[in-house]
């Protein structure tokens, strides 16, 4: 379909990039013009592209439509338009011009909250759901025929940016390419909107976002964080305007110790603690607000009210110094009107505005890829040399609110530098090995040492396990309310995207993983898993159920889904931080405490996982992470009789025997994902060019590093041969090389002992008569590299058809043309059942195959599409048990049944 993407912003680009993907032609853009001599996003999106991209100033004048304006765009041809966030007014002359007309984003469940502000109105009036309606336009203000509607629950610390990151951004890109292909397929509904419940709120804005104080806790949390961050919500203190961000509600506890602070129109004072400024509603219930900003712009941390500028000054290094004249040239920029930039200059003060601070962030960034702001840093050093001093702080890795004490191994790659924890993590502390043991941690990409890494001992399990017992059975873990703990969960998984660059490079050089995959995947998939698990805390229940054995019959039967205990956790090296997040976030938000034993050989960011975990305020003992061997530490774990849940990733050889250390020791509760060997059968009536993309994917995948990779195709016949040809040269296209680099396709091996397995395998593979097509030798090159490789005329009696390779390694088999049963028969004949695949077109057979096929995970035209909602394990001696999904849950929960006679 010929479309016109109306809009701006990052939202538009990603729409645009999408329905692009979808196949449909954007015949044009119309967009924002450039401001300060920089394009929109969407613009530099559409322009890299080659298509046609408009930015007019204004589409009407007087309230008329500009005749040449508007003939410009007609002369696209577009079909539909699609405004996915646009902020201009445009006319009806184009709105009902194309064929399809025209369909607009809006960030609300319409038809409540009409208007510009719908965001903040659902915050402010404290809606329990949110969520995004795409809407066919009319000459109403979102007035129009209901498309598409999806929503969500609103969290309790939900603010305007977090449902916008978490959900309305997200979901709300895929619902509006949704929107256009019911309409490309002739499905689109055209819903007219009730009357009933329908509202219209103003464009929030600083004026009317004064506080009334004269409301209970929960109506002041709604409207502080339903104007966080615009425009902020403000009211008068010591006789000035003072915006307040950074809301959450408390629960009623003891008396609240602090100094206090005086505040015109409310009810009591607030009071000024360590965790920030203590407020009260009328109802006498509290909430406390993190951060205050003034009217000067700055912005301080509201525990530092009355201590904000008492802290010493830095003295600079000369390294130090040039950093500060480069910057202060950046303000000169920034600042046209000031003749001068002095040490005194305020940067709001001077004219600057909010745009101007994510310039200022991003230009310290470059001239100092360690210095790593947030926006939030320069609203709280507001002057030149606050601003500075505050830089040079970060510079040297010193932060006056961090507690924990961390030991950083700090390298500069990848254009940053990271820091890295080497040391275990017991009680909430980093701390040596006993004997003080360690061992290096190697980068797959050169064989050189990266650090050397704490080796834990039987003694430094046992401590973990005491601290996990003693959290969960007397720490404020065990006492926290579910939806606390999940507002932590949720905080962690906010850590983890703020330092998802660093992660992402920390997993590249310990375990070889392609950078950008690790962003996306790697680390990307695990902060989604954390968010997920975190919106299920508060969602475990059991179930009342009648009874009658007994008579009288007044009796009460109710289950309770209650947490384990302490869990072991021990993963793989293949996805480090990936398995450790598939099973420690639905431990943790059942509630259990965990000591996890992550690779030996990839230990780092599991480490660094650790250090955000406790920043995040985890308290102390409920994570524990423990370098080792398995011998050692993953025997003890197994045998220890405190741990009461082992949850583990693996082989199948060491499986077994840790379910039967389990089964001797205290009969632990025990889940397993074990090896695979997962069939593919590609039917000849299948898409031929998309079997080959996600063939390719399915083996090659994480550098064929993955559980669920197709240990197997079965081609059929008839197009066999130019399956093969097309996968060869597709093979023949991939960039060998250093992860790091954003084009390499394929980086190293994890270690060298697998790489030695895989020549091995390959060698086994020609010994035993199947036909090596391509790669199958080590690449010569330092590091641990191995060629993608192809095999062919592979029988079902080999070593290769029958045993995992975990590599880059595809083992393609031929069935003959219309063999249904045959090729079934041969895919099932294994005793691995983790995941299997199948491209058809035949609707039909693609059902019946799925059925028939023994494995936990059937792809069918797809492959390695696995996500958070959904469960995940195998069958046979590919294991029991599920991560992922409502029913990882159960993993980590015991069930309860209490009966009571009245």
């Amino acid at each position: 379909m010929k479309i016109a993407l109306i809009g701006q912003h990052l939202f538009g680009q990603e729409v645009y990039k999408e329905l692009r993907k979808d196949g449909h032609d954007i015949v044009g853009v119309f967009t924002i013009p450039d401001k300060d001599g920089k394009a929109d996003l969407l613009a530099v999106e559409a322009e890299k592209d080659g298509v046609a991209v408009f930015k007019f100033p204004r589409w009407r004048l007087k309230g008329q439509a500009i005749p040449e304006v508007v003939a410009q765009y007609k002369a696209t041809g577009a079909e539909l338009n699609v405004l996915p966030f646009c902020s201009q007014f445009i006319p009806m002359e184009v709105i009902n011009h194309p064929k399809h007309r025209s369909i607009i984003y809006h960030p609300s469940l319409l038809p409540r909250h009409r208007g510009a502000s719908a965001i903040n109105w659902t915050l402010i009036h404290g809606d329990k759901k949110a969520g995004f309606t795409v809407f066919w336009a009319d000459d109403g203000l979102d007035t129009g025929p209901i498309l598409l509607q999806r929503e969500c629950d609103v969290e309790p610390d939900d603010t305007v940016n977090t449902i916008y990151k978490r959900f309305l951004f997200p979901e709300g890109v895929k619902g509006t390419v949704d929107a256009v292909r019911l309409i490309a397929e002739g499905k689109a509904p055209e819903i007219i909107q009730p009357q009933e419940g329908a509202t219209y709120e103003g464009i929030q804005k600083k004026d009317n976002a004064k506080i009334d104080w004269n409301q209970p806790a929960d109506g002041l949390h709604n409207w502080i964080r339903g104007n966080d961050k615009v425009p902020g919500a403000w009211a008068e203190v010591d006789g000035q305007k003072v915006t307040f961000y950074g809301s959450s509600l408390v629960d009623n506890g003891p008396a609240v110790h602090g100094q206090p602070l005086e505040i015109p129109g409310a009810s009591r004072h607030g009071i000024i603690t360590k965790a920030g400024l203590v407020l009260f509603g009328s109802d006498g219930k509290t909430l406390l607000v993190k951060n205050l900003q003034f009217e000067d712009g700055k912005m301080i941390a509201a525990a530092q009210y009355f201590s904000s500028g008492s802290s010493a000054a830095v003295e600079l290094t000369e390294e130090e110094k040039a950093f500060a004249e480069q910057m202060r040239a950046v303000w000169q920029s920034i600042l046209s009107n000031v003749a001068q930039v002095e040490d005194s200059t305020d940067f709001f003060k001077s004219g600057a505005a909010s745009m101007d601070v994510v310039r200022l962030v991003e230009e310290a960034k470059l001239r100092a890829s360690t210095c790593q702001l947030q926006n939030e840093d320069v609203y709280m050093n507001t002057t030149f040399q606050d601003f500075i001093q505050m830089c040079v702080r970060k510079l040297r890795g010193e932060d006056d609110e961090e507690e924990l004490v961390v030991d950083y191994v700090e390298k500069n790659v990848n254009s940053m530098t990271i820091k890295m924890p080497h040391q275990l993590f017991i009680n909430g502390e980093f701390v040596d090995a006993g004997a003080g043991k360690t061992y290096k941690t190697i980068n797959p990409t050169d064989g050189e040492a990266i650090c050397d890494v704490s080796l834990a001992q039987i003694s430094d399990v046992d401590k973990a396990v005491a601290a996990a017992k003693e959290a969960f059975e007397e720490g404020a873990w065990g006492k926290m309310n579910p939806r606390d703990r999940g507002r932590l969960i949720y905080k962690l998984a906010d850590l983890m995207e703020e330092h998802q660059e660093e992660l992402a490079t920390i997993e590249s050089i310990d375990s070889g993983a392609v950078y950008t995959l690790a962003l996306k995947t790697h680390v990307g998939m695990s902060i989604q898993t954390f968010r997920y698990f975190a919106g299920w805390c508060d969602k475990i229940q059991g179930s009342t159920i009648p009874i009658n054995q007994a008579r009288p019959n007044r009796n009460l039967t109710f289950t309770k889904k209650e947490p384990i205990g302490v869990c072991a956790i021990v993963i793989p090296w293949n996805y480090p931080l990936m398995m450790l997040a598939w099973k420690t976030a639905a431990c943790l938000a059942a509630g259990n405490t965990v000591v996890l034993k992550p690779a030996q050989v990839t230990p780092l960011t599991a480490l660094k996982f650790a250090e955000l975990a406790a920043r995040a305020g985890l308290p102390k003992g409920v994570v524990n992470i423990l370098p080792g061997s398995g011998a050692l530490v993953g025997q003890r774990l197994s045998d220890h009789p405190d741990v009461r849940k082992l949850g583990f990733t693996g082989s199948t050889e060491i499986g077994k025997h840790i379910m039967k250390s389990c089964a001797v020791s205290n009969v632990k509760k025990v889940s397993l994902e074990l090896g695979g060997k997962s069939p593919l059968i590609v039917f000849g009536d299948c898409d031929m060019d998309k079997a080959v993309r996600m063939g390719m994917s399915s083996v090659f995948f994480n550098k064929g590093e993955n559980c669920i990779a197709a240990g197997r195709l079965f081609v059929e016949d008839t197009i066999h041969d130019g399956f093969v040809k097309k996968v060869v040269e597709e093979v023949k296209k991939m960039k060998i090389g250093d992860p790091l680099d954003r084009s390499t396709d394929h980086g190293p091996q994890n270690h060298k002992a697998h790489l030695d397995k895989l020549v091995e395998y390959c060698q086994t593979g020609v010994k035993e008569g199947a036909t090596l097509v391509c790669g199958g030798k080590q690449v010569q090159r330092p590091g641990f590299f191995f060629e993608p490789t192809i095999f062919t005329d592979v029988q079902d009696n080999m070593y290769i058809a029958i045993e995992e390779s975990f590599g880059p390694i595809m083992i393609i088999s031929k069935f003959e043309d219309g063999e249904v049963d045959d090729v079934l028969r041969r895919a099932n004949a294994t005793e691995y059942g983790l995941a299997s695949g199948v491209f058809t077109r035949d609707i039909g057979k693609a059902l019946y195959v799925s059925e028939k096929l023994n494995a936990g995970t059937v792809f069918v035209n797809t492959y390695n599409k696995t996500d958070v909602a959904a469960p995940f394990g195998g069958f046979k001696q590919s294991g029991f048990g599920k991560d992922l999904g409502q029913e990882a849950l159960n993993e980590y929960l015991k069930t309860k049944a209490v009966t009571i006679e009245y």
